[in-house]
């Protein structure tokens, strides 16, 4: 696989706490990528620095090729974002909602209405195109979030938590629409602490926990290499970190 994201020696701090320690790790191209831990692992601080967020203290992150700081503004037009909190404008309808992220981009007339199209029907939100964000419920909240962030059709999909306090139904039609958006050739890194969609949608994994890469590999290489073929992605995370993530 080609690499399409490359971050050596990540670090960061706040004041005196270090919260990342030196990571490294790629993204490559078509694959989705899970970080999972439990929180305060450093997962959404990585993704913070990844999406130009926030600054590292130390390291590099590159995008094929060349320093995302280079011309960040630029870069910034290959991604989508889907952040853990909601981003929404409340007071719009979601077809509003869509056709202004999606002008962020640089999409104007009917390309902007292709898109803004594209993503409310890829989402399941086409019937309520024109209701209001703060009319939907949680669930629909989340993937009105997440038609924001791919109506431009982004190389890489970054996506935050984007299951959290949604019911079973949302996050079963958002895992299905992640594995579609891979098999349309998006690139997808996604950070979560549920073993279950891990299991369920990862190409790879990166396991993390206090600020640390501790484990990498897909969902069958981290069973065989510590637990074994049968075991549950659980049990390694267990054996690894001597924690669970249900508590």
């Amino acid at each position: 696989m080609r690499t399409m994201i490359d971050v050596k020696g990540l670090k960061k701090s706040y004041k005196d706490k270090k919260v990342i320690h030196g990571i490294d790790f790629a993204v490559n191209r078509g694959e989705i990528l899970c970080f999972l831990g439990p929180n305060g692992a450093g997962k959404s601080t990585t993704i913070n620095i990844i999406t130009g967020v926030l600054r590292c203290d130390s390291g590099s992150i590159e995008y094929c090729g060349e320093s995302i700081y280079k011309n960040l503004l630029e870069y910034k037009t290959h991604l989508g974002i889907v952040p853990q909190d909601l981003a929404l404008y409340d007071d719009l309808s979601a077809e509003k909602n869509v056709l202004f992220f999606a002008s962020l981009y640089g999409l104007n007339g009917a390309a902007l209405k292709d898109a803004c199209r594209f993503a409310l029907e890829f989402t399941g939100l086409s019937d309520r195109a024109k209701d209001k964000a703060n009319t939907f419920s949680g669930g629909m909240k989340r993937r009105l979030n997440i038609a924001c962030a791919i109506a431009h059709k982004p190389e890489l999909l970054i996506m935050d938590e984007p299951t959290v306090g949604i019911d079973p139904q949302s996050r079963n039609h958002i895992l299905e629409g992640v594995k579609r958006l891979r098999e349309q050739g998006m690139t997808i890194l996604y950070t979560t602490h549920y073993m279950e969609e891990v299991e369920e949608i990862s190409t790879r994994i990166i396991i993390m926990d206090d600020g640390h890469i501790i484990a990498e590999g897909t969902n069958e290489s981290l069973k065989s290499e510590y637990a074994n073929e049968t075991a549950s992605l659980e049990t390694v995370f267990l054996k690894l970190t001597g924690k669970s993530l249900r508590d």
